[in-house]
C-alpha cells in the first residue's frame, strides 16, 4: 500500500507534465513557441509538444483568409463632397513569426491602416470617380494597404469599397441631373425623327416637281382612298395638269 501511493503520485504527475505538453494544429494554423522568451521554429500542423509550466509560450495563428469590414469613413472628395464610404478587406497571414513580434494585434492594426488609407486615397477623387471608377480605386486601395502591412507578414489580397453614402441634398441633385439627361436624350430622338421626316418629304416633293405623272398617280391613289368611304359626297377639283395633256392632244377642227 505504502509503495501504491507513489506509484499515484508519479502517474498523476506525468499526466499533468502530458496535459500541458501536448498540443494540436489544425492544418490551417500554425503554432509560434516563445522558450524563456526567445523565439523558436513554429510548431504544426499536427500534434506537437512544448515545455510545460510557463518555460514555452504558445501563440497559435490562423493562415486562412480573414474577410474585415471597415466601418464607415466621412470622406471629403476633390470636389468638396462630404460621403460616407465602407469598405471589406481581405487578408491572410503569409508569415506567423511576423505577425506575432511585429506588432501588437495584426487585426486591429490592418483595420486602422485601412480607414487612414481609405480616407486618403478616396479624398483624391472626385464624386464622379467614385462612382464610376470603382474598381481602379479598389486596386489602389489593396495596393497601398498591402506595402503597408507587408513588414507584418499580412498579404491583402483585395479590398472592396461596399458602399457610398451620399447626402440627401446631393442625391437630390443627382436625380435632377439623371431626369434632365433623360429629358434632353428623349427631345433629341424627337428631333431626330422629325428632321427625318421632313428629309423624306423634301426628298418626295423634289421627284413630284421633277415627274407630273408621279403627281398624277398620287392624285388618283388619294381619289381611291376616298371613294372607300360610304354614304359622301366629295366635291374635289381637276388640276389642269391632269388634263392638259389630254387637251394637247385633242385634235383643232379645221378652219374652212
Amino acid at each position: 500500500m505504502e509503495v501504491a501511493i507513489p506509484v499515484a503520485v508519479v502517474l498523476l504527475i506525468l499526466l499533468v507534465i502530458a496535459f500541458n505538453s501536448i498540443r494540436i494544429a489544425r492544418e490551417y494554423e500554425r503554432g509560434v513557441v516563445f522558450r524563456l522568451g526567445r523565439l523558436i521554429n513554429l510548431k504544426g500542423p499536427g500534434l506537437f509538444l512544448i515545455l510545460p509550466f510557463g518555460v514555452d509560450r504558445l501563440t497559435k495563428i490562423d493562415l486562412r483568409v480573414i474577410t474585415l469590414e471597415v466601418p464607415p469613413q466621412e470622406v471629403i472628395t476633390i470636389d468638396n463632397v462630404t460621403v460616407k464610404v465602407s469598405a471589406v478587406i481581405f487578408f491572410q497571414v503569409v508569415d506567423a513569426r511576423s505577425a506575432v513580434t511585429r506588432v501588437f494585434n495584426f487585426r486591429v492594426a490592418t483595420s486602422q491602416i485601412a480607414q487612414t488609407t481609405l480616407r486618403a486615397v478616396l479624398g483624391q477623387h472626385s464624386l464622379d470617380d467614385l462612382l464610376a471608377k470603382r474598381e481602379s480605386i479598389n486596386q489602389d486601395l489593396q495596393q497601398i494597404i498591402d506595402q503597408q502591412t507587408e513588414p507584418w507578414g499580412i498579404k491583402v489580397s483585395a479590398v472592396e469599397v461596399k458602399d457610398v453614402e451620399l447626402p440627401q441634398t446631393m442625391q437630390r441633385a443627382i436625380a435632377r441631373q439623371a431626369e434632365a439627361e433623360r429629358e434632353k436624350r428623349a427631345k433629341i430622338i424627337a428631333a431626330e425623327g422629325e428632321f427625318s421626316a421632313a428629309q423624306t418629304l423634301a426628298n418626295a416633293a423634289q421627284v413630284i416637281s421633277t415627274q407630273p405623272a408621279a403627281l398624277a398617280l398620287r392624285y388618283m391613289q388619294t381619289l381611291l382612298d376616298m371613294s372607300t368611304e360610304k354614304g359622301s359626297v366629295i366635291v374635289f377639283p381637276v388640276p389642269v395638269e391632269l388634263i392638259r395633256p389630254l387637251l394637247e392632244a385633242t385634235p383643232k377642227p379645221r378652219e374652212d
